[in-house]
């Protein structure tokens, strides 16, 4: 089944909603306008249901097929929320909002959720309930938890949840997948070096916080060299140091590291940490400073259900022609809390050559549109066939 004649027909409807929600993009739960714009349009297109409120800002949508005999919902899920980039790209679209931009394709991926609700609204050729789900908060705040914590899943019946993401570089309309863990865990940490301040002409008289914080970022990196297995990946990335001196004269008596540490397996996520917190405190100790660590848990591994993985490659193919395996990313993405309440899938649909995402000339590509609509109501039409 090649793209749906109905996208084709909407494709310039539903290119100007993305561009809209483009050009007035809004940051985590904060998004008014953007959840009374979808919610306006599902009960334009005439859903059975339409429910704000959830996580703040979150919108789900009930379509009801011809028949719901089978007793089965599944949910399709489009993040809502914008990043705090100031935009670059000179777009005649472009963000309104000085500090605000949509530079990872969010408001692409409501589009085009929006365009399949309406289209499975008008049809309802399939036998069950399609929910639809419209996240806040991707970027960070964990909006994905959130509606799962507030009973997003067993408040519709939902069995199964699928999601897409548009990947700049991969092929403009392909796509790609893969099942097990896909999106890595996100946890963030903070170390405070305190050692012992004091003239920089008499370094003896002290305990530098330079020098500690130096030798513990390299002592960092042996948790990927010699205590992961190198064929895992793991990632440490000190991101920020911090010195609460700002003279050339004087060394610090304290130094402030941040960073992020990205794993793609809970065994490896736990001996991260461990080694992480023995690494800097005995590392600081060594060199007569203390080292305090706080660990802020991210986003959990994303992984993918292996017969939901088949499933959705299956529909790939056939709105696509083909569809590829995906590599592994280092990035994280909280569409892993849903895969953690159901069985599901998550797939990345091309978006063509480009700025990567989270880039202040990103964009997302319109010409994708009809491919992305297709694959979320074949999802639904395949999955729940009309009897």
């Amino acid at each position: 089944m090649p793209i749906k004649n109905r996208f084709a027909e909407l494709h310039p409807e539903i290119t100007a909603w993305r561009r809209d929600l483009h050009a007035h993009p809004e940051l985590m739960f904060d998004l008014p306008r953007t959840s009374a714009l979808v919610a306006e349009k599902l009960r334009a297109f005439g859903c059975d249901e339409v429910v704000t409120g959830l996580a703040r800002s979150g919108v789900v949508g009930v379509i009801r097929g011809r028949s719901t005999a089978s007793g089965r919902a599944i949910g399709l899920r489009a993040d809502m929320d914008a990043l705090p980039i100031e935009e670059a790209t000179g777009l005649d679209y472009a963000s309104g909002t000085p500090g605000q931009m949509h530079a990872c394709g969010h408001d692409g991926h409501t589009a085009m959720l929006l365009g399949a609700a309406r289209y499975l609204a008008e049809t309802r050729h399939f036998d069950g309930t399609a929910v639809v789900i419209f996240q806040p908060a991707e970027e960070g705040g964990g909006g994905g938890r959130v509606m799962c914590e507030e009973g997003l899943m067993a408040r519709w019946g939902i069995g199964e949840v699928y999601g897409m993401h548009n990947w700049p570089n991969q092929p403009a309309g392909s796509f790609a997948i893969r099942p097990g863990p896909f999106f890595a865990a996100t946890d963030q940490f903070t170390a405070v070096i305190e050692g012992r301040g004091g003239h920089a002409a008499k370094p003896q008289e002290t305990v530098d916080a330079n020098v500690v914080a130096a030798h513990v970022i390299l002592a960092l990196q042996s948790i990927v060299s010699r205590n992961v297995d190198p064929t895992e990946q793991v990632v440490v990335s000190v991101t920020s140091l911090e010195s609460s001196s700002k003279a050339f004269n004087v060394i610090p008596q304290r130094v402030t590291l941040k960073g992020t540490v990205r794993t793609l397996s809970n065994e490896n996520r736990r001996l991260a940490r461990e080694r992480f917190f023995a690494l800097a405190e005995n590392t600081a100790a060594a060199y007569g400073a203390e080292a305090r660590v706080t660990w802020h848990d991210g986003y959990p591994v994303m992984a993918n259900h292996e017969a939901e993985t088949a499933f959705a490659a299956e529909v790939a193919r056939a709105v696509a022609g083909g569809c590829d395996e995906a590599p592994l990313v280092m990035g994280g993405e909280d569409f892993a809390y849903m895969l953690e309440e159901r069985p599901g899938a998550y797939i990345l649909l091309g978006n063509g050559p480009g700025a990567s995402v989270h880039h202040p000339e990103y964009d997302f590509n319109d010409e994708i549109i009809p491919v992305g609509c297709s694959w979320f109501a074949e999802i639904v039409e395949r999955r729940m066939p009309a009897a």
